[in-house]
C-alpha cells in the first residue's frame, strides 16, 4: 500500500510517548535520486502571539513514525531530539 506526499500534508503529528501535539506536517524531506522519504517537517510553535515568528522546526525521521491514520500521524520520538533551527529570512537583521 502506498501513500502520496500530498496525503501527508496538513495531518496532525502527535507524540505517543507523552501525548504532545507537535503540529501539522508542512513539508517532507526526500532523498535524491532514490526518492526515499527521509523525514517529515512540522513547523515549531509560535513565539509570543506569532509576532516574533516561530520556534525551531521539528524534523522527524521516517523511522520514528509509528502509524499514519486518516487525519493524524503518531510518532515515537522526543521532540527535543528532532529540533532544527528555522532558516532566517534574508531581510532579518543579524
Amino acid at each position: 500500500m502506498g501513500i502520496r506526499v500530498t496525503d501527508l500534508h496538513c495531518k496532525e503529528v502527535i507524540c505517543v510517548s507523552d501525548g504532545r501535539r507537535l503540529g501539522f506536517v508542512s513539508d517532507v524531506e526526500i532523498e535524491l535520486p532514490g526518492g526515499c522519504v527521509l523525514a517529515i517537517v512540522v513547523p515549531g510553535p509560535c513565539r509570543f502571539l506569532g509576532v516574533l515568528g516561530r520556534q525551531d522546526d521539528f524534523v522527524i525521521p521516517w523511522r520514528f513514525i509509528k502509524r499514519i491514520g486518516p487525519d493524524i500521524i503518531l510518532v515515537d520520538v522526543r521532540p527535543e531530539d528532532c529540533c532544527r533551527p528555522r532558516p532566517r529570512p534574508l531581510w532579518f537583521p543579524i
